[in-house]
């Protein structure tokens, strides 16, 4: 039976203004963006991994920590308010274009989102390609707090007074009697190809998607230095252990 080709995308972006210089930034020894080649790298699923960028710097470490860049990013695609769907399709476009043979799925791995595992990444393809009702499956996470039940938001009355920002925790006294909470945590996403191809505008609105679920400390996506340092010490202390170091 033949395997379903899945295309990988690892978006860089240049010019990144919440933390300059983030996509090549070392983060335990590589480029923050060998993570996720390194990733998809030993994901038996995945076909070919390619690297979206308009950057030239960042094509090039990309490439030095083996990543495939067979295209620079076009400049109207690489906007501070550019949706990540027309830039997911036109990589699958061009790569479809270059080899004459279409993909079944794509899978985006943003770079500000080291900690996810091959095997993760093996078990949403699983599941993908065994419901047919299915447009994608998504990383998702169960947050450290339940916003059901800690969730307020200021009110319309003149003295501000706290409102429950989710109606589901009225009349909730115990924690443990909220359900379950999950977050979309940005690690990974993957999509049908046809599904990527009719997208418009939100991939969660215009599709049908199983969550993926993935420990809360592995579901980094890291916007400012903060973040940066806290992956640092967590790897640093093998609390997260991403499986393609080398250990002395």
């Amino acid at each position: 039976m033949t395997r379903p080709r899945i295309l990988a995308v690892v978006p860089a972006r240049g010019g990144s203004k919440g933390l300059p210089g983030k996509n090549i930034r070392p983060l335990a020894g590589l480029p923050l963006i060998a993570h996720s080649i390194r990733a998809a790298a030993l994901t038996p699923q995945v076909s070919r991994c390619v690297v979206s960028t308009d950057s030239t710097e960042i094509a090039a470490v990309a490439r030095q920590s083996g990543g495939d860049v067979p295209f620079l990013r076009p400049a109207e695609l690489a906007r501070d308010d550019t949706p990540m769907a027309p830039v997911v399709r036109h990589a699958l476009e061009w790569c479809e274009r270059e080899e004459g043979e279409p993909y079944a799925a794509v899978l985006l791995l943003d770079p500000t989102s080291p900690a996810r595992v091959p095997q993760q990444l093996a078990a949403a393809a699983d599941l993908l390609f065994s419901s047919d009702g299915l447009d994608g499956v998504i990383s998702v996470s169960e947050p450290t707090f339940n916003p059901v039940w800690v969730g307020v938001r200021p009110g319309s009355s003149p003295d501000g007074a706290l409102e429950r920002y989710f109606a589901a925790g009225t009349g909730v006294t115990r924690r443990q009697d909220t359900e379950r909470f999950r977050r979309i945590n940005g690690n990974f996403y993957l999509w049908r190809a046809d599904f990527v191809r009719r997208l418009e505008q939100s991939w969660f609105d215009e599709g049908r998607h199983a969550g993926a679920e993935i420990p809360e400390a592995q579901a980094f996506s890291i916007d400012d230095e903060y973040e940066f340092r806290l992956i640092e010490a967590l790897v640093a202390a093998d609390i997260i252990t991403l499986p393609w170091l080398e250990r002395s």
